[in-house]
């Protein structure tokens, strides 16, 4: 998106005030604002509840007594000051934090020794989080690298599982975190690990400080936006490739991943539906500007060969999002499915709501823009399948090579105009 007339003086001027601690001459306060980081869409679990077993009875699902989390999470941007979400969102009773601290991830479980940072919260250690409710901790000093490895500890001095609350949770993250043997060992150079778990709980936002033209923009889906069968520990999602391309044009814009595997627009299921989830995991996004949607293939795969849900049903769930967006200020895009034929959902009425619903994306000019995810890794010879070189044998999902597509077809220009409000 070119900038013409009066917004090349703006442009320019932005460019010539310093970074940081930028001060408003008038009012004598910071024009510096919030700025997500690092996100991810929170689900429930039951704190019980059994997990998938390999070749024999279910094992039981992780839970935590008096112990550490130390949770690795993947920057977009970078800033001076951070500051944690914690989130009760589907807990039924409170949930006490003994202590929680922040650091540079160095490898595995270690982090750079002097990099830790205590996180407090209203200048107190312990904070209780209450049922359905998040806690953001106090700010504190830390250079935050754009792209790097941040470790959150979170102290849990109670026994989770002697609770009867749902835990607060995202099970896809694809990345290795781990937890403690019994004690608080929260800013410990080496953590004592007893074990290791593929999925964040209880934290939802990682934010840094960020002058005023820098905005986020929310990826917000299912799973093929979560990442599902890209290489775990490689942050190889589309959304992290996005931001790596960002970054590599001097575009300063967060990244935040709210995708959650098998969610659907219209319903619940895994994780509430993207009607019912878009306030909690994009309107209140800390500094967002931009949405990029990419949902409904789940709707339209477990609707099979019945008539509901109708490509006009979830094109007017699409248009909802849209109002709600624009309602407050932000620049939403569409991002049309990609081809599933092969997948075991997949049926010839599907992929014809499947169509139905790109040619609306591409033609109907309701979103602000359109990025097309299908023509990216689609097959010219068979335009319903995936490429074979970026399907991982599924027929649904891609692999490294094919988000890597999909981030390579999105056009850069627009999100170029930094935060619009």
């Amino acid at each position: 998106m070119s900038m013409k007339g009066p917004w090349i003086v703006i442009a320019a001027v932005l460019c010539l005030l310093p970074a940081q601690s930028r001060v408003d001459a008038q009012s004598g306060q910071s024009t510096e604002h919030w700025v997500g980081t690092w996100a991810t869409a929170v689900v429930a679990r039951a704190p019980a509840s059994p997990g998938p077993g390999r070749g024999g009875p279910a094992a039981p699902a992780i839970n935590f007594n008096s112990q550490t989390l130390r949770q690795i999470v993947h920057t977009t941007i970078g800033g001076n000051r951070v500051r944690v979400t914690f989130s009760n969102a589907f807990g039924t009773a409170p949930l006490a934090v003994g202590g929680a601290h922040i650091a540079l991830r160095d490898k595995d479980a270690a982090i750079i020794r002097g990099s830790d940072r205590a996180l407090t919260f209203a200048g107190k250690t312990p904070t209780t989080i209450a049922a359905g409710a998040v806690v953001v901790s106090d700010a504190v000093d830390l250079t935050v690298p754009a792209l790097a490895d941040l470790a959150v500890d979170l102290y849990l001095p109670q026994d989770v599982q002697a609770s009867v609350s749902t835990l607060t949770t995202h099970t896809g993250a694809l990345q290795t975190n781990y937890v403690s043997t019994s004690g608080d060992y929260t800013g410990a150079a080496e953590l004592p690990v007893l074990t290791t778990t593929a999925a964040w709980f209880f934290l939802a936002r990682v934010e840094v400080m960020a002058p005023p033209q820098v905005g986020a923009v929310v990826t917000f889906g299912d799973s093929i936006t979560d990442g599902t069968r890209s290489t775990p520990d490689t942050n190889s999602r589309w959304p992290d490739q996005f931001a790596k391309r960002l970054i590599a044009q001097n575009a300063r814009m967060g990244v935040l991943n709210e995708g959650i595997a098998g969610n659907r627009v219209l319903s619940d299921g895994a994780g509430v539906s993207a009607l019912a989830r878009f306030d909690r995991d994009v309107l209140i996004q800390t500094g967002v500007t931009h949405v990029v949607v990419l949902e409904s293939i789940n709707d339209i795969g477990l609707g099979r060969d019945n008539p509901a849900p109708t490509a006009d049903d979830l094109i007017a769930a699409h248009r909802q999002l849209i109002e709600r967006a624009h309602a407050r200020g932000l620049k939403i895009f569409g991002a049309t499915l990609t081809p599933f034929e092969g997948a075991a959902y997949w049926t010839k009425e599907g992929e014809a709501k499947r169509q139905a619903l790109n040619t609306w994306i591409r033609t109907a000019k309701a979103y602000d823009g359109v990025i097309d995810f299908d023509a990216a890794v689609r097959d010219p010879q068979s335009p319903t399948k995936i490429l074979p070189q970026y399907n991982p044998g599924d027929n649904l999902h891609m692999n490294d090579a094919g988000y890597q597509a999909m981030a390579n077809t999105i056009d850069l220009a627009l999100f170029r105009m930094g935060v619009q409000r």
